[in-house]
């Protein structure tokens, strides 16, 4: 059965396999056009994601089990009671680009539309905001210019804050693959560091954090000195462009290098390869948006692209690309603070056109509170209650400490989660269980602009509901049921689709009232379309604004003068360093999901720091040892990594981890809530750091078939194991550790465990078993490097003993070679094994997947095997 993928916001189709009630495979989707077959490693392990164990399953307020009818009465008494005492601006929504978009409607219409508040933002604020603000200041509309047929039509690939071989596997494949189809074809990645996406760079600007303003200012300026502009497009289709190259301007071609901290020949060369290049894209993503200035750097690009008429052609254009799977569909039903529905603002026309529409007389009258300052209203009582779907933004916002003593002290604090436990539920006092996917049925829009069905394909667990029904269940609780009568998501879609076309008449780029008539089985034959799907277009478009028609007031594009700044927080001698944050390949935003498939947590199994060699030795620090890294907002405790790709005051920490998983790694208490003044957007990109060793006296790894206290210890992280069998941990412990203690008050006879100890390698190790099989094991070293491998202590949990528990005790299996750090996900191909792979001959990463299968599904992990290649060829020759 074909459904779509619910992570980034490539939309790859996904192939389910069913048996029993259960997805027990997947696959790419062959016929589907944003990945015709190919799935990353986090979509290809989707079904190991499903099952109960860890569902919210029920509903509950404040912490006791309620039926449905008692958790809907309750919520909607509650947003009554706020509302009729403090006005419907206490109450806000923070919603999720994880939504179907249905759901989104659904909430955006109660809340905007009948509840009368605008407190209605989403996560997808955090990450394409700026791109949302950039597009609409350019084009009069958030409307995403290009298709993915653009990438493989280019002859010159700009990727600029992109790590798109990470990020978005699929999309860098298909980029691969054009590159070698198209020997012509130039690639230039623009960023700081120097990321698995540089392997197919013929140019890496790895410019200073933050300038990238900078960077496409100087290149418009430059295009207009030397000629390269297109006067008669500029002249026939935009306005503003002399008031935009003043501003370009200010800096000279000198200047401009210094600012970004690069050589004057690899600056030209960039500039001159854009210049002589017709066919040109843009591909941006969180580098650009996630700034203080992002409005104003996605602006920049834009204008050089209405500079060379580049916009709506075959192979050209500005292309954010989004993160999230449904971050479109939040922003086409007006899931943001600043948008009212359907790309509609709150221009009194707008506000008209909407409540006429929906028949309401209780619409919001004014743009609400964007994500930062919403938390912040919540901190400061302004909003008594708030209801949060499908996010975790106890770790995700930046300020997160205050995020979560905000929410902690919250008079209504309602979470719609399909997880029983994260960050965020803990929070709460009403908790309502939720379908996830493969179990709910809707739309979702990837980047490309293009419409897909999910499916639901399995029963949900326990009293699991659909996020519209709960909504349309209050709403008919607070006794606005004949607005919200929907029996189907198909209700929904339809609505939603005839509002984007409700007196448009060609003003709105969104328009797909061409759907707004589809059957029930229309709606279930619904293949994936790029919108707009109206009238003009039946069948849908791949790119916009070819024609030259904007939807501005003039019908003309508008070129901004941006003021071209970097960060607005400055290095000093307390804090050195430029914290940049950011995905890892195989996890996805706070782990929620992918922490429960265990091959996904065997690439990178640990929450670390990447800082350059030079820089960390300078700092006294070595490869995997405990550092802290701190801001002005908090600290995390996180492992080195070595990597010469940073500058030398760069550091750089994963998003993904919470408390779940790691004792102290949440990398939002680091960031400083300051917003790009334009879209609200956070700076997640550059935060001034410091950095520092953490002594730990003894590392020890264990794996328990049940969860550990593990509050006696330095520093912990967990990864769960597969099927639910157990847990595995990474600790520091001081010297003195009383392990037999902890056994102890873990139900354990210590008589009765295997033990070793060498008190003076600090070397202590444990087996413990029930019956015949082993139920927790504990092996302590003062050399974290002398513990046993991840992969063997896996196994061991449930193991028999054989023909006794002593055996184990020597911490490997001498019959199974080790594999080494995992590099291929798919196969579980370790470093070791390609080494070994690349020392008997195999000299090419084709010949490394004829022998062991790595990169030959998902392709994830090409960069880093080339990299491999690349390396351990050069170690040989030297």
């Amino acid at each position: 059965m074909d459904t779509t993928c619910p992570y980034c916001g490539v939309g790859c189709g996904v192939t389910a396999k069913l048996k029993d009630d259960r997805i027990i495979a997947v696959s790419g989707a062959k016929t589907h056009p944003a990945n015709l077959g190919a799935l990353c490693v986090k979509g290809s392990a989707l079904h190991e994601t499903m099952g109960d164990h860890g569902r919210l399953l029920h509903p509950s307020i404040a912490g006791e089990r309620v039926d449905w009818p008692t958790a809907i009465d309750t919520v909607a008494s509650k947003l009554t009671e706020i509302r009729d005492t403090y006005g419907p601006n206490a109450i806000a929504f923070y919603l999720s680009g994880q939504l179907l978009t249905e759901d989104y409607y659904v909430a955006n219409k109660l809340a905007k539309g009948f509840l009368g508040t605008g407190n209605v933002d989403t996560n997808s604020r955090l990450c394409m905001s700026s791109a949302v603000a950039s597009y609409k200041r350019a084009f009069g509309g958030d409307a995403v210019p290009c298709s993915y047929e653009d990438l493989e039509n280019c002859d010159l690939l700009v990727l600029v804050g992109s790590n798109a071989a990470w990020t978005h596997p699929v999309l860098y494949r298909r980029m691969m693959v054009a590159k070698q189809t198209n020997p012509a074809m130039k690639v230039v990645v623009i960023d700081p560091r120097r990321t698995a996406t540089c392997d197919i760079a013929d140019l890496h600007l790895a410019i200073a954090p933050g300038s990238d303003g900078f960077l496409f200012m100087g290149l418009l300026a430059w295009l207009h000195e030397r000629g390269f502009t297109d006067t008669g497009y500029i002249d026939q289709f935009t306005e503003g462009f002399e008031r935009a190259i003043a501003a370009a301007k200010q800096f000279s071609f000198s200047e401009t290098a210094t600012q970004l901290g690069i050589d004057e020949h690899s600056l030209e060369t960039f500039y001159r390869w854009f210049a002589e290049t017709a066919k040109t894209v843009s591909f941006y993503s969180q580098g650009i948006n996630q700034s203080s200035s992002g409005t104003d750097k996605g602006n920049a690009i834009i204008n050089c692209h209405l500079a060379t008429g580049r916009i709506g052609k075959l192979g050209a254009g500005p292309f954010s690309i989004t993160g999230q799977p449904n971050a479109m569909g939040g922003r086409e039903v007006g899931g943001l603070a600043n948008q009212l529905a359907a790309h509609m603002d709150y221009s009194p026309e707008n506000l008209q056109t909407v409540g006429e529409f929906w028949g309401t007389g209780q619409l919001s009258q004014q743009p609400g509170l964007k994500a930062v300052d919403l938390f912040d209203a919540v901190a400061d009582g302004t909003v008594k209650a708030i209801w949060i779907m499908g996010t975790n933004p106890v770790v995700s916002l930046p300020n997160a400490d205050r995020v979560r003593a905000a929410l902690e002290a919250c008079d209504t604090v309602i979470v719609s989660d399909c997880i029983g436990r994260t960050d965020t539920t803990a929070t709460a006092n009403i908790l309502l269980p939720t379908t996830s996917w493969g179990e709910k049925c809707g739309t979702v829009t990837n980047s490309e602009r293009r419409i897909s069905r999910q499916w639901a394909m399995v029963t949900p667990p326990g009293e699991a509901r659909h996020d519209w029904w709960i909504l349309t269940q209050v709403a008919a609780k607070l006794g606005f049921g004949e607005a919200f009568p929907y029996q189907h998501p198909r209700d929904v879609f339809v609505e939603h689709a005839a509002l984007s076309g409700f007196r448009n008449n060609g003003k709105r780029a969104f328009d797909i009232s061409a759907l707004s008539t589809l059957t029930r089985q229309q709606y279930d034959d619904l293949k994936p379309v790029q919108w707009p799907v109206n009238g003009e277009h039946p069948n849908g478009t791949a790119r916009l604004f070819g024609d030259g028609r904007f939807v501005t007031p003039s019908g003309k594009a508008q070129f901004i003068a941006v003021q071209p700044r970097g960060p607005v927080q400055f290095l000093s001698e307390d804090y050195p360093f430029a914290l940049n944050t950011g995905r890892v390949r195989d996890q996805w935003h706070t782990m929620t999901r992918t922490a429960r498939a265990q091959r996904l947590l065997n690439h990178i199994d640990a929450p670390f720091v990447l800082i350059h060699p030079n820089a960390a030795e300078e700092q006294g620090l070595t490869e995997g040892e405990l550092a802290e890294v701190s801001t002005r907002h908090g600290a995390v405790q996180v492992r080195v990594t070595l990597d010469a790709g940073m500058g030398l005051n760069q550091l750089f920490v994963p998003i993904h981890w919470s408390d779940r998983y790691a004792s102290k790694a949440r990398v939002g208490a680091l960031l400083a809530p300051i917003t790009d003044p334009h879209s609200g957007q956070p700076e997640f990109k550059f935060n001034p750091a410091s950095i520092r060793k953490i002594e730990t006296p003894l590392w020890a790894s264990l794996v328990s078939d049940s969860p550990l206290d593990c509050s006696g210890f330095i520093n912990w992280t967990l990864t769960p194991l597969a099927d639910n069998r157990g847990y595995c941990y990474r600790v520091a412990t001081a010297g003195n550790f009383d392990w037999p203690d902890f056994l102890r008050q873990h139900g354990e006879d210590v008589q009765g465990c295997a033990h070793f100890c060498d008190s003076e390698q600090g070397d202590e190790r444990f087996v413990c078993y029930r019956g015949t099989r082993v139920r927790l094991a504990i092996f302590c070293h003062r050399d974290q490097h002398a513990l046993p491998s991840t992969d063997w202590l896996k196994e061991l949990l449930g193991k028999e003993i054989d023909p006794s528990p002593w055996q184990l005790l020597a911490g490997r299996n001498m019959a199974q070679a080790d594999k080494g750090r995992l590099i291929c996900s798919c196969f579980e191909v370790g470093d070791k094994q390609i080494v070994q792979a690349i020392a008997a001959g195999a000299c090419s990463v084709k010949q490394l997947g004829e022998q062991l299968k790595c990169g030959t599904n998902c392709g994830s992990c090409l960069p880093e095997l080339n990299h491999l290649v690349n390396q351990t060829l050069k170690s040989d020759a030297a």
